[in-house]
């Protein structure tokens, strides 16, 4: 096999997360006196942290305080109601369990808050992380690549041999930042038709033909 790390992106590439991050934002926007978002505006939203999903969702007349009041409601929102209707997608958990028995490292580098990251990893993919990395003071988030670097590092796993496997476009640059190979897949947030100007790298529609290329 040629790779001995993969790293997973997570909203949008392990868990459908859309619903809950969606009202979440329309209940702090509501809270605030701000018109609510269509759940297709928040797809369009995530990928680049919440704080940038915020500013997106509030009218452009809306000053950084405001943002930062709306943002701190919504983590209070969204860490109370995170997992409400989240799901893996269909065939991930499997997906895991046999990356993890073929001795395959699994870790996962996202934007989401590291609290609400660590409790959808331990409430869907108990045991089958090696290690999950949310938002962090100390680390850029994507698609910087120094998450993906410290989970190499950690993982003592090599550039050549770790694939990066994301839905959007912080994920296909994070991987050409880090140099490593990286994986997008179609079942996400992200169309293919919203990543123009973007070298993709391989591309997958469905989790058996990317655990085929993983696994060849």
């Amino acid at each position: 096999m040629k790779y001995d790390l993969i790293i997973f992106d997570l909203d949008g590439t392990l868990l459908n997360t859309l619903d809950d991050l969606a009202d979440a934002c329309n209940a702090a926007l509501k809270e605030a006196g701000y018109p609510e978002r269509s759940r297709e505006d928040v797809r369009r939203f995530i990928g680049n942290g919440v704080a940038r999903l915020i500013r997106q969702a509030l009218p452009k007349s809306a000053g950084d305080d405001v943002s930062d009041q709306v943002l701190a409601r919504f983590k209070v929102i969204y860490l109370e109601h995170v997992n409400d209707k989240t799901k893996p997608y269909p065939g991930i958990p499997e997906l895991l369990k046999e990356l993890r028995m073929k001795g395959i490292k699994v870790a996962v580098n996202s934007n989401k808050v590291d609290a609400a990251t660590q409790l959808l990893l331990k409430d869907h993919f108990d045991g089958l992380i090696d290690l999950g990395l949310g938002e962090q003071p100390d680390i850029p988030k994507k698609p910087a690549p120094d998450g993906a670097m410290r989970i190499m590092a950690e993982l003592d796993a090599q550039p050549e041999r770790t694939l990066y496997v994301g839905d959007g476009d912080a994920d296909i640059l994070t991987a050409q930042n880090a140099a490593i190979d990286g994986a997008w897949v179609s079942w996400g947030y992200r169309r293919c038709e919203e990543l123009e100007g973007l070298e993709l790298p391989r591309a997958f529609d469905t989790v058996e033909e990317l655990k085929s290329y993983i696994l060849k």
